[in-house]
């Protein structure tokens, strides 16, 4: 049996979801992103929470699939196994994004690709100064996946979106903040303290909390059928990158 690489702590009805794989920068393998739905659904289904904090251990976010998977899935996109594994990646955000309670990304370090989408399915945003934010799908040859484009539009705007995700443009915690991704920019050591301070800002009352949340989600979107198509006509292009990057 595999060391758990997500953990979880509920304290005080606040849920802190920490990605613990620091050796490989908190990139995320089919193992690594199945046991984050799991813990995601967990924390869904606990009637004590209230809010969630989604961190990275050992410095940084997450630098997103790991390029293991990646590669097992360009082998063949269109196997009904290598599809389906790199639906269970997509799954792991998505249902962050989806989470009946406000969630709250902390982010220090890298943040890349896949990694990117995971802070753009929360809520609220506190960056590190010297945070990296690089969505990096063009640079190595992919076509962006799991409803990127419409989660960095909806988190940057359409100009903010294009630097992001046409152009490649990488943001420090500054850039974050002034361009609305962030709602926080601090030091890197206080970017816990400040998520989990946002956190405890939540109703007391975590059903009062989930209440609003599902007001908030239902009234400001992206709705899930806005996220799910998107991730599908994403999907197919960027399995095409995937096959095209194996060829070469």
């Amino acid at each position: 049996m595999t060391a758990a690489e997500v953990g979880l702590e509920v304290t005080d009805g606040v849920a802190v979801i920490t990605l613990d794989a620091p050796g490989r920068r908190n990139a995320l393998t089919l193992d690594m992103a199945r046991e984050l739905g799991e813990v995601v659904a967990r924390v869904d289904a606990d009637p004590r929470v209230r809010a969630a904090v989604v961190r990275g251990n050992g410095g940084h976010f997450c630098a997103g699939a790991h390029r293991a998977l990646l590669d097992d899935v360009a082998q063949d996109p269109a196997d009904p196994r290598r599809y389906a594994d790199l639906g269970v990646v997509y799954d792991s955000f998505y249902r962050l994004g989806r989470l009946g309670v406000p969630v709250i990304a902390a982010v220090r370090g890298a943040a890349v690709g896949a990694g990117v989408n995971l802070l753009l399915a929360a809520d609220v945003r506190v960056v590190a100064e010297r945070a990296r934010i690089l969505a990096g799908f063009g640079a190595i040859g992919l076509h962006p996946g799991g409803g990127h484009l419409l989660l960095a539009a909806a988190a940057l705007g359409r100009s903010g979106a294009a630097a992001l995700t046409l152009l490649g443009q990488e943001l420090d915690g500054p850039a974050a903040l002034r361009t609305g991704l962030a709602w926080a920019c601090v030091a890197d050591d206080e970017v816990d303290a400040h998520a989990l301070a946002l956190a405890a800002a939540a109703p007391a009352d975590p059903e009062l909390s989930r209440r609003i949340t599902a007001s908030f989600r239902r009234s400001i979107g992206p709705s899930a059928v806005e996220w799910e198509q998107a991730m599908e006509a994403e999907r197919a292009s960027q399995m095409w990158s995937l096959r095209r990057r194996a060829q070469r």
